[in-house]
């Protein structure tokens, strides 16, 4: 699909203002989108309650392996369809409930993308959490190129390492900002917390919308591939 190029610049500032202004726009569908994730997220919920509540020890390495496989096959999928939309909606494109199982185009990249990312940052964490910290502002465009671009998870994380050269410090600050945000949102209750995540989506969705333009990827000519 051809959309038109952003016109602000990926600045910490000029991508938090867009994404600020985008969310409004779009503010129903992105939030039943949140709301639906919270409903595939009860099982997981329900059963870490169930087993805190009746000391069901013996069970703790069944709701292990079903935590990692449920999060990685169904709820890490829907994470990123709620990055595609998010991008719709910097884009000013129409936003439908139904864009958060677009996963499925392209499902096995989409997960493989997901633990090799996770991974990969897990382990930068784990090297006196600096070499975490880059790998994450480096990789942050993956979940973008996987579900928009149809990139296979390799492919993309090359790509991201690319396109985030000269703009990782303004990711990381973008990031630092968001725990900020967040705060402000906990400390405004609900309401708050809501607005906050949603406007923190729709700014680090901006700031990869301001990249892609800049750079000029082409999306039909990477789908058709």
């Amino acid at each position: 699909m051809e959309y038109s190029k952003a016109s602000f610049e990926p600045t910490i500032g000029d991508c938090y203002n867009h994404g600020w202004k985008s969310l409004w726009k779009k503010f129903l569908e992105l939030f039943l989108a949140g709301l639906v994730i919270l409903l595939f997220s009860i099982p997981i919920n329900i059963l870490s309650i169930w087993i805190d509540d009746y000391s069901f020890t013996g069970f703790i390495g069944f709701y292990i392996i079903f935590t990692l496989g449920y999060s990685i096959f169904i709820l890490q999928p829907l994470q990123y369809g709620m990055f595609y939309m998010y991008l719709k909606a910097v884009r000013d494109e129409k936003v439908e409930v139904g864009d958060l199982f677009a996963a499925k185009e392209n499902y096995m990249n989409v997960v493989l993308a997901s633990l090799l990312v996770n991974f990969i940052i897990g382990i930068g964490i784990i090297l006196l959490i600096i070499p975490g910290i880059v790998f994450a502002c480096k990789l942050a465009f993956v979940p973008y190129l996987v579900i928009d671009k149809k990139m296979d998870a390799i492919e993309a994380m090359k790509k991201s390492w690319e396109m985030t050269d000269g703009y990782a410090m303004n990711i990381f600050a973008m990031g630092v900002l968001a725990i900020f945000i967040a705060i402000g949102g906990f400390i405004a209750f609900l309401v708050g917390v809501i607005i906050a995540a949603m406007w923190i989506y729709a700014s680090f969705a901006s700031i990869y919308y301001s990249v892609d333009s800049l750079q000029g990827i082409d999306s039909e000519l990477l789908r058709d591939k």
